[in-house]
C-alpha cells in the first residue's frame, strides 16, 4: 500500500528518540524500588544493565531496542548511575540474541506490555479513526498514536506502520467529513452550487473564481464590486446545521482546498467531495466578504474625515489674519470708549459717529462668518 503519509526524520526523531535531556531522564528513566528488585534478579553486570535500558526504553519512546541500536552516553551513564555499573557493562549485553528475545518476554510479562497485534491492534485502529477527524495534522495525529500507544502499553510498531496508519485514518476522517455535508445539501441547493462552476461573468471567467477574487478596497467602486459577490451569495439558502459537528481545522481545510482548484479541476472532483468544497466555500466567503466590506467602509469614511480635516485646517490658516484684524479692531473701540468715558462724552455719540464704527462693525461680520464656519467644517 502505497504511504500517504510521510514523517519528515526531524518528526521522526522527536517522537521515537531516546531522551538525553536531564530533565527527561529523570522523569522517564527513573527506577523505582520494584524496578530494582526485578533487574537484580538477572546475575551478571551486563544483563542486568540490558534488562533495565530495555523496560526504560518501553516506557519511553514506547518502543523496542533494535538490534546494534546506538545509545546516546547521557542514557547509558544515568541509568549505569542507578545500578551501580559503568557504561562499559553494557558492552557485552545481547551477545546471545536470544538472551534480549527473552529479556523482552519477561519485561512484557512481568508489566503488562502487549505487542501492536491482535484485539489490541484493532482497539489501537478504533481509537486512531475517531481520533483522525479532531488531528490538525499528519506529526499531531503520529505523536496522539504514540501517547495512547504509551497508555495503554502498547509496544510500539515501526515507523513505517505509523505512517501508513495515520495516513489511512486521516483519508477515511477527510471522506467522512464529505459526505456528513453532502449528505445535508438539497437537490435544489446541489444544483444551484452546480452553477458556480457552469455560469461565467464577462464571458472570461466562472462564477466559482469571481467569486474567491475580493479584496480591501478604498473607494466607492470597489466597495460595488464586493456587494456584487455578496449579494450573490445570499442567493444560496445554505442549511443552518451545515458544519454542525465539523471541527473548525476541517472547514479551513476544504476552503483553502476550493481556492487552489480551478472550475476544471472541480468538475473532476467525486461529487460528495465536490459538493462539500462548493458549500463550505460559499458559506465562509460570504462571512469573509462581509468582514471585507465592513473593512473598505471603515477606509472610505477615514479617507473623507482625513480630507475634512485638511479643508478645516485649510480654512483656519486662510482665516487667521482676519481674527487677528477682528481682535485689533476690538481693542481699537474699547480703548475710545474707555476714553469717552474718562472725559464724560456721551457713549452714543462716540458708537453712532467714531470713525471706527463701520470697520467695526464689517469685522464683526467676519468673525460670524468664520465661527460658523468652523464649526460646520468640524461638524
Amino acid at each position: 500500500m502505497p504511504r500517504r503519509v510521510t514523517l519528515t526524520d526531524r518528526q521522526r526523531e522527536a517522537l521515537l528518540h531516546l531522551p538525553v535531556d536531564q530533565g527527561e531522564l529523570l522523569r522517564h528513566y527513573t527506577l523505582s524500588d520494584e524496578d530494582l528488585g526485578h533487574i537484580r534478579q538477572r546475575r551478571r553486570a551486563h544483563n542486568r544493565f540490558g534488562f533495565a535500558l530495555q523496560l526504560c526504553v518501553l516506557r519511553y519512546p514506547g518502543r523496542v531496542l533494535a538490534p546494534g541500536e546506538l545509545i546516546p552516553a547521557q542514557v547509558s551513564d544515568f541509568i549505569a548511575a542507578q545500578l551501580g555499573l559503568t557504561s562499559d557493562d553494557l558492552l557485552l549485553y545481547a551477545a546471545r540474541e536470544e538472551t534480549r528475545h527473552e529479556h523482552l518476554a519477561d519485561l512484557r510479562r512481568i508489566y503488562g506490555y502487549r505487542s501492536f497485534s491482535g484485539r489490541g491492534a484493532r482497539d489501537l485502529r478504533e481509537w486512531i479513526a475517531r481520533e483522525a477527524e479532531a488531528a490538525t495534522s499528519n506529526e499531531d495525529l503520529a505523536r496522539r498514536f504514540v501517547a495512547e500507544c504509551r497508555r495503554t502499553r502498547t509496544i510500539l510498531p515501526g515507523s513505517s506502520t505509523i505512517e501508513r496508519l495515520c495516513a489511512d485514518a486521516l483519508v477515511e476522517a477527510e471522506r467522512r467529513i464529505e459526505d456528513l455535508i453532502a449528505h445535508r445539501i438539497t437537490p435544489t441547493l446541489s444544483e444551484n452550487l452546480a452553477h458556480l462552476l457552469e455560469d461565467t461573468v464577462d464571458g472570461r471567467v466562472t462564477r466559482f473564481v469571481w467569486l474567491r477574487q475580493f479584496e480591501v478596497g478604498a473607494n466607492s467602486a470597489a466597495a460595488n464590486r464586493l456587494m456584487d459577490r455578496l449579494e450573490y451569495l445570499q442567493r444560496f439558502d445554505l442549511p443552518a446545521d451545515l458544519l454542525d459537528g465539523v471541527p473548525a481545522h476541517r472547514v479551513t481545510r476544504l476552503r483553502r482546498q476550493g481556492e487552489r482548484y480551478y472550475a476544471d479541476g472541480m468538475r473532476d472532483l467525486p461529487e460528495d467531495r465536490r459538493l462539500a468544497i462548493l458549500a463550505v466555500c460559499t458559506l465562509e466567503w460570504r462571512s469573509s466578504l462581509a468582514d471585507v466590506i465592513v473593512e473598505t467602509h471603515d477606509r472610505i469614511v477615514g479617507r473623507l474625515y482625513r480630507a475634512s480635516e485638511r479643508l478645516c485646517n485649510t480654512r483656519i490658516a486662510d482665516e487667521k489674519a482676519a481674527v487677528r484684524d477682528t481682535l485689533k479692531s476690538f481693542a481699537e473701540i474699547g480703548g475710545a470708549l474707555l476714553g469717552a468715558q474718562d472725559d464724560g462724552t456721551a457713549l452714543d455719540g462716540i458708537i453712532a459717529t467714531g470713525p471706527g464704527w463701520e470697520r467695526f462693525r464689517t469685522l464683526v461680520g467676519v468673525t460670524s462668518r468664520f465661527v460658523r464656519q468652523t464649526t460646520i467644517s468640524r461638524t
